[in-house]
């Protein structure tokens, strides 16, 4: 409970704060101007890092225990988000960031005690790092991890996917060896990345800035290390892996410049996204072949996470080498991806028919409108017991909700979501895996089981045939998520399958998905969805106080 408390809380604080950061950030002139290498048409607000740095502070201040490790990683942390956060108004230069993310290191190192003294099998057996050559590294790998994650971040959606795989091997890691400070700190870095990606999903609204970035790239260095050099039997390569992908970016960017005679901080267009748009992809297809690349090292991080250094080092080195040599030969060819219109011509025009008669749109629409509803008040119904504040916070969604409707009915679509977004996953696993109630069993836990696979059915029913052209779109980002739902309930633990998390996250997945066709084939009118949303609120509020 203290886990999921942690992701809720921190994805509500994010979520929340988004739109109130953008307005000031665009108050003060903390906005991101196109032009040059910049990819996006028009001024986008750096705000997204003041929302994400919050919602991680709120639950680790509350819940993480204050030894000397969160203590030196909040301040660290700290100083390079308001560092970050002050180049996003008026850039500072790169020796001034250098210069805070040095200081955030030492602070880590000096008095959080996070070193890298072991490298395992690379070594002679028993033998450590001096402290001579610890030190330095130890420093200089957490500002190469800040800036490594900075660099990425320049396409909608890409260092806040490729921070969120990596936040959750680093928490799943921690929950394997007990080690509380890195899972609690994890979970909530993929609670507040999450609640961000909503508003950063191509085409974004808001961008993390350089406060965001470093913040979450410092954040994940720390991690890693006291991860892995904290006396667990993990492999202490194992960064090498987790934080793979942007660490390859960014050196092989600084070697390129470095033998065009350029400074290695020199600005460019030689990262991996660049080269991938200059292939041919669009934005969104680059953003999932590096996602792709991520969930690679990703899971070999959790497959070898026991294994010989040396079996990880010669993996990660012929996976540089093979990702290498593809850019490579794609430059020196001239290769472009080439487009065929196969599955337009044949697959589409087949179902063309369909569509114009309109006939299952209207029947599969106005199902999943009366059915979808109906799932999410029964769960609310179904949740077992659970801590009074989650109760006084559905009736604080509930009122927000409220306001919105009758005051400013602009706002309602936002806010719906809003708490749709922290509701669902609280409900399916308050009423599925925290303890099934002794009345549901039998035909009508068949029943309610089988409701999960109608909507699924009506749902993509409505989004196959329906004549909009605007709405739910699948992103990278969806992508993302339908990535980590199949994967953790295939993880071999006993405590995650124990618990049902299969079933739990995919309810919540389907849950989440299908909110989003029926608001996107509402066409802003969400009136209807906005009143059986505050019901389920009521209804698991008042379930929750008794």
């Amino acid at each position: 409970m203290l886990y999921f408390s942690t992701l809720f809380l921190s994805l509500f604080v994010s979520m929340a704060l988004m739109p109130l950061s953008r307005r000031f950030c665009v108050r003060i002139g903390a906005v991101d101007t196109p032009g040059g290498r910049k990819l996006h048409d028009s001024a986008v607000p750096r705000s997204g890092g003041i929302a994400m740095a919050i919602g991680v502070l709120v639950p680790v201040v509350l819940w993480a225990s204050p030894d000397a490790f969160v203590k030196a990683v909040l301040l660290g942390a700290g100083v390079v988000f308001v560092c970050g956060f002050a180049d996003d108004i008026q850039p500072l230069g790169w020796k001034v960031k250098f210069a805070s993310q040095l200081v955030a290191a030492l602070i880590v190192v000096l008095y959080g005690g996070v070193e890298i003294k072991n490298l395992g099998l690379l070594l002679p057996p028993g033998r450590v790092l001096p402290a001579a050559i610890a030190f330095p590294l130890s420093v200089f790998f957490i500002v190469g991890i800040t800036n490594a994650i900075n660099l990425s971040d320049g396409l909608d959606g890409l260092a806040g996917g490729i921070c969120l795989l990596a936040f959750c091997c680093i928490g799943y890691l921690g929950y394997m060896t007990d080690n509380l400070s890195v899972i609690l700190i994890s979970v909530a870095a993929v609670g507040a990345v999450f609640g961000f990606l909503r508003f950063n999903t191509y085409p974004a609204t808001l961008f993390m800035g350089d406060a965001g970035s470093q913040f979450l790239g410092f954040l994940a260095g720390c991690l890693t290390l006291r991860l892995t050099q904290g006396g667990s039997a993990l492999s202490p390569l194992l960064p090498l892996l987790i934080l793979g992908f942007p660490i390859l970016d960014t050196l092989v960017v600084m070697a390129e410049r470095i033998a065009a005679g350029q400074s290695p901080f020199h600005a460019d267009n030689r990262h991996f996204h660049h080269r991938l748009m200059r292939l041919g992809l669009y934005h969104t297809e680059a953003v999932m072949i590096i996602y792709l690349l991520q969930a690679i090292l990703v899971t070999a991080a959790f497959l070898l996470r026991f294994h010989s250094e040396w079996l990880i080092l010669w993996s990660y080195l012929l996976f540089t080498a093979l990702v290498v040599a593809v850019f490579l030969v794609a430059d020196k060819t001239g290769f472009q991806v080439k487009r065929y219109h196969l599955f337009d011509s044949l697959i589409k025009g087949k179902l063309k028919v369909l569509r114009e008669k309109a006939v299952l749109i209207r029947v599969a629409y106005r199902a999943a409108v009366i059915l979808l509803p109906a799932v999410l008040i029964i769960s609310c119904a179904m949740a077992a017991q659970f801590p009074s504040y989650f109760s006084y916070l559905s009736f604080g969604l509930l009122l927000v909700v409220l306001a919105c409707f009758r005051t400013r009915e602009g706002w309602a679509s936002g806010a719906t979501r809003l708490a749709l977004y922290l509701l669902i996953p609280a409900v399916i696993y308050l009423s599925d895996g925290a303890g099934v109630p002794e009345w549901l069993n039998g035909l009508f836990l068949r029943f309610y089981n089988l409701a999960f696979g109608f909507v699924a059915l009506f749902v993509f029913l409505t989004l196959k045939f329906t004549r909009r052209r605007k709405g739910f779109k699948v992103t990278p980002m969806d992508i993302l998520i339908l990535f980590v739902a199949v994967v953790l309930p295939l993880l071999p633990d006993p405590r995650i399958q124990g618990q049902r998390m299969g079933f739990i996250i995919a309810k919540v997945t389907l849950l989440f998905f299908s909110y989003e066709v029926l608001l996107g084939e509402m066409r802003g009118n969400v009136r209807g969805v906005a009143v059986t949303t505050m019901v389920a609120l009521a209804v698991f509020g008042v379930k929750g106080l008794i």
